[in-house]
């Protein structure tokens, strides 16, 4: 059989293997050779018997079912149904998170492939739709995380362009390369590209999030329960910990650094929230004379229009700052809110603050990220209107990677109120993300 291949096209040097005198350690037997078939397109030939194939797609145990006969004939399910859990368990050691591997089954599993070669004339088998992306990972985690560009037939091609059966793939690398692109996530189909492209990021970034995560919960305590980070115990760090499914402590600082949960969603599952707000004296020393438009204070200047920023949305229990804009009063925006950090005008900052008996609501952006499914965005409207908060605005975004983006404006009375809302969001299920907008 192998010389009448060799008849009729010509084969590629270098490229044939005889695992039949040699088998591999699994057992494996197989002629391999590479030719240059029609149209002169690179073309991989396997030559083995009946008793080798069912070896190499089954393994041992469908070895053992060939050799006793008729038998296997009458059970072709069962020989199907083990390649696929053999297929499953070899693609399992790519996903870390359980979801993401589930809902990959959906995308990767069931639809069909697109086989392309790299320049040696070795055949790769991808997801339809992959990018050279997909094969650069498919090839090895390093030549993904260093590719710059990429080859189609010859072509320099972006790195989101759709590769065809028969296509010849050349990626190009460089040791230079920072790694990969936040972007290349909405850019691969396959699951295993995906995950080792979001590790790739937890790991590079994981001490700087980890420190930042630990300011964010601190800043976040202060303002919510007026504690400190120090004034948590390990036993209440571990409980949260617990309560988000997170592996360690380590892990739920990176998480808020990254933004996966909020230092406010953190503070709502410590519960002391209102211990806290039982503790405020109950009445506070008198305030100086000052402006009051719309439940804000502003000290020091008078008959001054207050309005607020849309860029930041603040709400009762930010900490806020004021800006003088010509003509137009004083726009109030959150504390951190980019804009007046980018400012270099300090001089028309102006100190405000919440009125202590200010009773009206606020206009609050927030996003819910979850893997899409019928009544995914039912669910989310319903825990918002079972928690009593106006809901002005709502759209929802599919992504290709079968997640949902849903967008929400809601009417809100204080942060206090925000972030139990968005505590019970989190809990939806299938939501992996939510989070305030605006900063």
């Amino acid at each position: 059989a192998l010389g009448v291949v060799h008849t009729l096209w010509p084969p590629i040097p270098g490229q044939f293997d005889d695992y039949i005198a040699v088998p591999k350690a699994n057992l494996y037997q197989s002629l391999h050779t590479a030719v240059m078939g029609p149209a002169g397109q690179p073309l991989e030939i396997q030559v083995r018997t009946q008793e080798m194939h069912a070896l190499a797609e089954y393994g041992i145990a469908a070895h053992w079912r060939y050799k006793e006969g008729g038998k296997a004939d009458r059970d072709r399910d069962y020989e199907s149904k083990l390649a696929w859990v053999r297929q499953l368990l070899e693609w399992q050691h790519d996903v870390t998170d359980a979801q993401e591997f589930v809902e990959s089954l959906k995308v990767d599993v069931f639809q069909d492939e697109v086989f392309v070669f790299t320049p040696k004339g070795e055949v790769k088998a991808l997801t339809a739709g992959a990018t050279p992306i997909d094969f650069a990972y498919r090839i090895h985690t390093d030549v993904g995380h260093r590719t710059i560009g990429a080859k189609v037939n010859g072509r320099i091609v972006p790195l989101d362009h759709r590769l065809q059966s028969g296509d010849i793939v050349e990626i190009v690398t460089s040791k230079a390369a920072r790694g990969p692109s936040r972007d290349w996530i909405g850019m691969v189909r396959t699951p295993g590209a995906r995950e080792k492209i979001r590790q790739w990021f937890k790991r590079s970034e994981r001490d700087e999030n980890i420190t930042h995560g630990k300011e964010l919960l601190d800043r976040e305590l202060k303002r919510l329960a007026q504690r400190s980070l120090g004034d948590l115990s390990d036993e209440d760090l571990r409980r949260v910990t617990e309560a988000l499914n997170m592996h360690d402590v380590d892990t739920l600082f990176a998480s808020l650094g990254y933004g996966e949960v909020t230092a406010a969603q953190v503070v709502m599952r410590l519960g002391i929230v209102d211990d806290a707000q039982q503790q405020l004296p109950e009445s506070a020393p008198p305030l100086p004379p000052t402006t009051s438009r719309g439940g804000v204070t502003v000290k020091g200047v008078d008959d001054l229009l207050v309005r607020f920023a849309v860029c930041c949305n603040p709400v009762p229990g930010d900490p806020i700052v004021g800006y003088i804009t010509r003509g137009r009063g004083v726009t109030v925006h959150r504390a951190d809110c980019a804009n007046v950090k980018a400012s270099s005008e300090k001089e028309r900052h102006v100190e405000v603050e919440w009125e202590r008996t200010a009773a009206r609501t606020y206009p609050v952006a927030i996003r819910i990220e979850g893997w899409d499914r019928d009544g995914f965005l039912r669910d989310v409207a319903a825990v918002i209107s079972e928690n009593q908060v106006a809901l002005v605005a709502l759209s929802a975004l599919a992504n290709p990677d079968k997640s949902a983006t849903v967008n929400a404006t809601l009417q809100v009375t204080s942060v206090e109120q925000l972030s139990r809302v968005l505590a019970k969001l989190e809990g939806v299920r299938d939501v992996f993300s939510v989070h305030r907008d605006g900063r």
